[in-house]
């Protein structure tokens, strides 16, 4: 990761600019995948705020996102401290979350079965923006919530072969199973 360091209204002094290189540079590891981090350290001059002096924001694009976290402390180092920790933890969380929805992605089949038609649309601000189809089988509550539990799933639509009717069976709060039934 390349780090470019900067003062907004003030100069960065040599070490700090190391120490800043550093820490980021090691924390953009995470992400090998050549983008920028922007650490702009400022010095708040309100007399309210003496305990948090220093300020240092971090931006960067990485993986399609964009990245940001900013701390105060009384001296540039600890401020940088505290945005290196920050900032990991934002590469960590981001980087979960994308290996997560790849791997979400990658597994769908609902009831078990491949699904018959994807048609992809434009995205927009409440627009259906998948459209799935596929076969359902009749099962019972107890098989809908293994294929539940197997698929990964937090609700599972099916066929109930008992009543002949779609129910949804779907994960509760406290760790137990729901049942949603037409009348």
């Amino acid at each position: 990761m390349d780090v470019r360091v900067h003062g907004k209204n003030m100069r960065v002094g040599d070490n700090v600019h190391d120490i800043a290189v550093d820490k980021i540079g090691r924390a953009g590891r995470i992400f090998d995948d050549g983008s920028v981090a922007d650490v702009e350290f400022s010095e708040l001059r309100n007399p309210r705020s003496a305990g948090e002096r220093f300020k240092v924001e971090i931006t960067s694009h990485t993986a399609g996102h964009t990245v940001r976290v900013a701390s105060q402390a009384p001296d540039a180092v600890s401020a940088v401290d505290l945005a290196a920790d920050k900032f990991e933890r934002q590469l960590r969380r981001l980087k979960e979350r994308l290996i997560q929805r790849s791997r979400n992605r990658d597994h769908k089949m609902l009831n078990g079965a491949p699904s018959v038609s994807d048609e992809e649309q434009d995205e927009g601000p409440g627009n259906i923006v998948r459209t799935k189809r596929f076969a359902m089988r009749p099962m019972t509550p107890e098989e809908a919530g293994l294929q539940m539990e197997m698929l990964g799933h937090d609700f599972f639509f099916f066929l109930d072969a008992e009543s002949g009717k779609y129910c949804v069976l779907y994960h509760r709060d406290d760790g137990n199973l729901g049942l949603i039934e037409p009348e």
